[in-house]
């Protein structure tokens, strides 16, 4: 009885080896796909913290492989939190650990961006803007900023895929671009909208007279911008029937009308203005006689333009940066604060009995910045030293340079493209630009 007995002992022992063994090779199994899910979130990290790419799916997965090592095990906690932290880290601290901001402009159009070949001097209101953003987080505007080409056709690609930091490259702000290219739009920098370039010879203004009586003229416009798709829509309504021709960018636009394989050019009507006053200066539209060929811009706005700067979605600290940047600058014209006087205007207002409204501007950050890297109280004063207030820029950009900031937008002088009377005038001088309260 005691043999058997120790006989049933013995198979039961068996039994639970067995069953331990089995558990120990499934434990395995699940092991080696948490360390799997490990090594793809570790890659994941690497190239967030490179600055190569912060997209939602790069936060849903992380966060995923996050809550999957926990549900299993508490050792893999730590990892998937550094996960989720490197997926969810804001671009500006990714900037500032890099000491260069990567900003995706333009460099043809004069007045917004525009590169110069001769000197290699970039102007215009984005570079600006984007030495504006560079100074309010610490970085040195002149040398800290990287200016990365972005085209109509790559702009979006480069801003999801980190490239750039931040795209500021006259972007119209519309409803796709906000809700399916992964992009976030930081308020608006300019009020724009659509003209078109074109040639006397083919189409002589005395005879033409509006955009409506371009049939059959050949027209060139950049592909994948939303002035490509305004052109088709007014040629469309109005029965012209244009002969539309699609550029790379415009570069090509521009050579196709100095040729006359366009007999007109559209895009935004700030780049038509320049653009005018460019060819009519080197007289490089010439007929097939070698003589000049003048140029005229329709009467027509073919559509509405708001200008902004886009930040990858999913970026709300970085993005209130790049807002808060260019409502700081309105709202230091408003306030009468200038590149020549915001040292003095900053010191009195910190003073007892000074302007509240202009020591929360120029001496306190307002809550603005990241947790392991807010703004400088100072941020503002900063961002005068370097380009000053939102009139000051656009009178760099458009104007003769002699604004003094504060005198009203009727006072700007040889103004390619006029601010007075326009969107882009103050509001309390009629126009669109304001900023919400700065508090």
């Amino acid at each position: 009885m005691t043999a058997a007995l120790a006989g049933c002992a013995g198979s039961d022992q068996q039994d639970e080896i067995d069953t331990l063994e089995t558990q120990a090779t499934t434990d395995a199994a699940t092991i080696a796909t948490l360390e799997g899910d490990l090594a793809a979130a570790q890659s994941t990290i690497a190239d967030l913290e490179a600055g190569n790419q912060i997209t939602q799916a790069d936060v849903d997965a992380a966060r995923q492989a996050g809550v999957d090592s926990v549900d299993i095990t508490t050792d893999n906690a730590d990892a998937a939190a550094a996960a989720v932290a490197a997926a969810t880290k804001s671009t500006m601290d990714v900037i500032l650990e890099r000491g260069m901001l990567k900003c995706g402009v333009k460099e043809s159009q004069y007045g917004m961006g525009y590169l110069d070949s001769a000197t290699g001097v970039r102007s215009g209101l984005d570079i600006s803007y984007c030495r504006a953003l560079a100074a309010a987080i610490g970085l040195d505007p002149m040398t800290d900023i990287e200016f990365v080409p972005a085209s109509s056709q790559d702009r979006f690609e480069k801003l999801a895929s980190g490239e750039i930091d931040v795209l500021i490259r006259t972007t119209t702000w519309t409803t796709s671009r906000d809700a399916d290219l992964n992009a976030d739009f930081a308020g608006m920098n300019f009020f724009d909208g659509q003209g078109i370039l074109i040639r006397e010879d083919t189409y002589p203004q005395g005879l033409t007279q509006t955009a409506t009586m371009l049939t059959s003229a050949k027209v060139c416009v950049g592909t994948g911008t939303t002035t490509e798709g305004n052109l088709a829509d007014f040629d469309t309504s109005n029965s012209v029937g244009m002969d539309i021709i699609g550029v790379v960018d415009a570069a090509e636009g521009t050579a196709k009308l100095q040729s006359g394989e366009c007999d007109a050019f559209t895009g935004d009507m700030s780049a038509m203005v320049a653009k005018k006053w460019a060819l009519d200066n080197d007289g490089t539209v010439v007929d097939d006689n070698g003589d000049p060929v003048g140029l005229w811009i329709a009467p027509e706005i073919l559509s509405k333009e708001p200008l902004g700067a886009a930040t990858r979605d999913n970026d709300d600290d970085w993005n209130d940066v790049v807002a808060w940047v260019w409502y700081g600058m309105v709202t230091a014209e408003e306030y009468g604060i200038t590149s020549a006087n915001y040292m003095t205007m900053a010191s009195d207002a910190a003073a007892e009995g000074g302007n509240p409204g202009h020591n929360r501007l120029m001496n306190t950050n307002l809550g603005l910045g990241t947790d392991a890297n807010p703004l400088a109280d100072t941020w503002m004063q900063a961002v005068m030293g370097a380009v000053g207030n939102y009139g000051e820029a656009y009178d760099d950009a458009f104007c003769d340079g002699t604004y003094d900031g504060s005198s009203g937008s009727d006072t700007m002088t040889g103004c390619l493209l006029d601010r007075a009377g326009t969107a882009n005038a103050l509001v309390s001088e009629g126009g669109l630009q304001f900023a919400p309260p700065m508090r």
